[in-house]
Order: structure tokens, then C-alpha cells, then sequence
């Protein structure tokens, strides 16, 4: 039985969700090894994306069981109104079951996601949105430019081939620091990251008045939510390293992966950027102190072991 009338029903309106919803996935299950700096960096992700974001956004969290702090952060965030939709699953679905969930869920019309370690820059979400506009038949972009496989953005090139009013230019348009700075914050050593930047080149497009590098990456981009809806399920197995599925799918229907021409975005990784430029003044407080256990040699022996650790306790638990 039911007493009186739900006072909802004398209300005359709801709040609409904002057109662009901000995704992001987290996972960090505990605060040490690998993860030691994960939840800093988590929180200057979203510092970053609150100072330099002038579009106004709801913000959605997908948090895949991460450990009690990372948790009571998020669910403090929430309460002050930072994060506007927040979704706290008890076991790890991986990357695919997030992406399921988030481009299943999100309110907005357009998707921007990121990883939980993206540091934004000013100007990130309008220069990205003003290739998802003039561009026809876009898929996604990324906020900043780098280099990727041409297989996993074939049908941009094809495109780009096919009409005459786009201008398709080959040749090494990005600089060392551009490229640098997002191939050595994926761990890739300074040797490596040297050949890897003579050997390649970039494919440059110019359309509509505006200038886009072609590919684009599935740690960052914006795209149209029915796009993203096109592509699932995402049938992924391990909790990551599939993740190019998305690129695949994207391409393979013949959508348009694109880049804006400038840096605007940083992969940070699993620790605060140290170098100057990087990031703002005020968030080079976050920074932490150097350790005798930060120098590379004793660094990578203690990695290792904490590798072996780590899959010996996951592999465990599963049992």
C-alpha cells in the first residue's frame, strides 16, 4: 500500500545530461610496486581535466576494482559533485567490459575518453571537436599527435587518396620533443624511442581549412556515442592487450581516425611527470622526491620481482 504521492511528481522538469560525457576507467588495486604513484597521478588526470576543459561536461567514472583508497577518493569526488556518474564494479572486467559498459551507458552525445593517467592540456576538447566537425564520416579523435601502424587507420588514407579536395602529405612532420614524449612515457627506452623516430614518418591531412594527422589512439579520443555504440560487444579476454580491437573495428568499418596537430593531451603513465613543460607550475608540487630505489638499475630489479609477484598472487586468486 502506499501513502500520499511521490513528491517527484509535482516537479515540473529534469536536469539534462550536458552533450559531451567525459569517460574514464580506473584501476589501481593497491598503492605499491607498479601502482606506488597511480593514485596521484589519477588525481592530477582529473585535476587537468577540470582546469583546462572550457565545454561544459559530465564526468563518468567506470572504476574496476581498484583498492579501498583509490575508491574512497573517487566516492569523495562524487560527493562533491566532481564526478557525476560513478560506477564501482567488484571485479575486474577489463578494458573490453568497461568500454562495453561506458559506451552502452553514457548520457552524452559525444564520448571523450581516457585512461585514468592522461594529463589535459588548454584547448584539448574544442581542437578535437573542430575535426569531429569538419571532417565527414569521423570515427574518433585524438587530442594529440603521434605515430601508429598505417593498417590501423588504412581506410583514412583511402579516403584521403579518393578526393581531390584533401591534401594527403607523407614525411616526418612531428618533432623529436612531440614525438618523444609520448613514446618514452609508454616505457620504450631512449635508444629505442631514437630509432624508432628516423625509421617511421607521419601522414598529414589538410581539409575543410583544417589540419589533421591521420591514426589515432585508444588511450584518448572523442567520438560520437551512436559510433561507438556500432561497435559493440567488445569480446575481450584478458584484462588488457586487446585493446587495438578498437582500432580494428573502427577502421574496418570506415571511419575516420584522426589526430589534432598539437600535443594537447600527455600519457603520463604510472608516474608524475618530471620534466619541465610538461605539466603546469602548480602541479609540479605533486611531483615526488627521488629514492635510491628510482635508480634505473636497482629499479628494474625490483620490477621484475614485483612482476613475478604480482602474477603469482593474481593467478592465485583466481583459483
Amino acid at each position: 500500500m502506499r501513502v500520499g504521492q511521490n513528491p517527484a511528481k509535482s516537479l515540473q522538469q529534469v536536469e539534462n545530461p550536458h552533450k559531451i560525457t567525459v569517460a574514464v576507467v580506473t584501476n589501481i588495486p593497491f598503492l605499491s610496486g607498479y601502482y606506488a604513484q597511480s593514485l596521484d597521478v589519477l588525481k592530477l588526470s582529473l585535476r587537468s581535466l577540470r582546469l583546462n576543459t572550457s565545454e561544459p561536461f559530465d564526468l563518468l567514472v567506470f572504476d574496476n576494482a581498484s583498492g579501498g583508497d583509490t575508491r574512497a577518493f573517487l566516492q569523495d569526488q562524487f560527493a562533491k559533485g566532481n564526478i557525476q556518474y560513478l560506477t564501482l564494479s567488484d571485479r575486474n572486467i577489463g578494458k573490453g567490459g568497461a568500454w562495453n559498459f561506458i559506451f552502452g551507458a553514457a548520457p552524452g552525445e559525444i564520448i571523450a575518453y581516457a585512461d585514468s593517467d592522461i594529463y589535459y592540456r588548454q584547448g584539448w576538447l574544442s581542437e578535437s571537436l573542430k575535426l569531429m566537425d569538419g571532417f565527414p564520416n569521423t570515427g574518433m579523435v585524438t587530442s594529440r599527435p603521434l605515430r601508429s601502424k598505417e593498417r590501423y587507420y588504412s581506410k583514412t588514407l583511402e579516403w584521403a587518396d579518393q578526393h581531390n579536395e584533401v591534401v594527403l602529405e607523407k614525411g616526418k612532420f612531428l618533432s623529436w620533443d612531440e614525438f618523444s614524449e609520448h613514446t618514452l612515457s609508454c616505457g620504450v627506452s631512449v635508444e629505442q624511442t631514437e630509432e624508432w623516430f628516423h625509421e617511421s614518418h607521419d601522414w598529414r591531412l589538410a581539409y575543410n581549412g583544417l589540419i589533421a594527422f591521420a591514426g589515432a589512439a585508444h588511450f584518448q579520443f572523442i567520438a560520437k556515442k551512436p559510433v561507438l555504440q556500432s561497435l559493440l560487444p567488445f569480446e575481450m579476454q584478458k584484462p588488457m592487450g586487446q585493446v587495438r580491437t578498437l582500432d580494428e573495428k573502427i577502421n574496418h568499418m570506415g571511419f575516420l581516425r584522426l589526430m589534432i596537430n598539437e600535443p594537447l593531451v600527455l600519457h603520463m603513465g604510472n608516474v608524475i611527470p618530471t620534466d619541465k613543460g610538461q605539466i603546469s607550475h602548480d602541479d609540479r608540487t605533486l611531483q615526488s622526491k627521488k629514492r635510491v630505489w628510482d635508480w634505473p638499475p636497482l629499479k628494474r630489479l625490483f620490477m621484475f620481482a614485483y612482476h613475478r609477484i604480482f602474477h603469482m598472487y593474481f593467478n592465485r586468486a583466481k583459483d
